[in-house]
């Protein structure tokens, strides 16, 4: 890359990055946009639940969000993977696995997380498809049928009310013996919840839709959606390279402005956020871009 110094860097040209390049480009800011190519929605068909897109493919979003921003000629794509961040007096230098070093005055994180998928033949190629992560997200194409939930403990309870409201014909599967105390057992069988607590063995599936479940005791049930809560990793190493402080559940902690705890560091997107979604990745981007220009004119005012 012939010019390896910007205003700003955004590593992560998903939603969030996209939106806050878009902010940045509009202000005339020299930018640059990293991204792998590897989304954590990359096997999702549609998307839905964002206004004026909603049924679109992830990638069509993407690529349309890319057209708009190619626009503003003070924003760069570049395709890599960021290995390492350091921060220094004057900014911020960050090495790609080509082992190229760019320079930024201000950092965005839009990086968003990798899913830990569970140890289940057939969950991976399933997920994102049939079994979903989200029922604001694909809730509605799954209405009114049999589905189930792979989760546990008070969180799951509290997502099955969620769920419930789609549909009547739901399990919970707890993949072991569950952690739900006696009053929400009650409570899950008074609303007609079943709750299985067997050790699920494969998920059956064709081309990532579910047929069926089937548990390490042989038997099996047959489904059309999974609900399921799984664990993640940060993309980046936010914690370790720049010294960000992280929540207790993981995500990259940031204030009201989308302000990380390292100054000249935000973040926005799935890497600060439960709420996984589009709309809310792209309204967290546009800000935390509105916020970078801010500082930037401040600081050279």
């Amino acid at each position: 890359m012939e010019n390896k110094n910007f205003d700003v860097i955004i590593i992560g040209g998903s939603y969030a990055g996209l939106s806050a390049g878009m902010a940045l480009g509009r202000s005339l800011r020299n930018v640059l946009i990293i991204d792998n190519g590897t989304p954590c929605n990359r096997q999702t068909p549609h998307s839905h639940n964002f206004i004026t897109h909603d049924g679109k493919t992830p990638g069509e979003i993407a690529a349309l969000a890319k057209e708009d921003i190619a626009k503003y000629k003070t924003v760069t794509f570049y395709t890599a993977t960021v290995i390492k961040m350091v921060k220094h007096s004057d900014g911020f230098e960050v090495e790609t696995s080509s082992y190229e070093k760019l320079y930024a005055k201000k950092l965005i994180l839009a990086s968003g997380v990798k899913d830990v998928m569970p140890d289940i033949p057939g969950f991976a190629e399933c997920w994102g498809i049939s079994v979903i992560h989200c029922p604001y997200c694909h809730g509605y194409e799954v209405k009114n049928e049999v589905t189930g939930i792979l989760a546990d403990g008070d969180m799951a309870f509290e997502f099955s009310k969620l769920v419930f409201n789609l549909t009547k014909e739901l399990t919970l599967f707890t993949n072991g013996k569950t952690k739900l105390n006696p009053e929400q057992i009650e409570k899950m069988r008074k609303n007609g919840i079943k709750v299985n607590e067997g050790e699920i063995d494969t998920i059956e599936h064709e081309s990532g839709n579910i047929r069926k479940l089937t548990f390490k005791n042989g038997n099996s049930v047959p489904l059309k959606a999974l609900y399921a809560k799984i664990p993640f990793e940060q993309n980046i190493n936010a914690a370790g390279d720049l010294g960000c402080e992280l929540t207790e559940h993981g995500f990259i902690k940031v204030d009201s402005m989308q302000k990380t705890t390292v100054p000249g560091v935000i973040a926005c997107g799935d890497n600060v956020t439960m709420m996984r979604s589009v709309a809310n990745a792209v309204a967290q981007g546009n800000f935390a871009g509105a916020v970078v220009n801010k500082d930037l004119a401040d600081e050279a005012f």
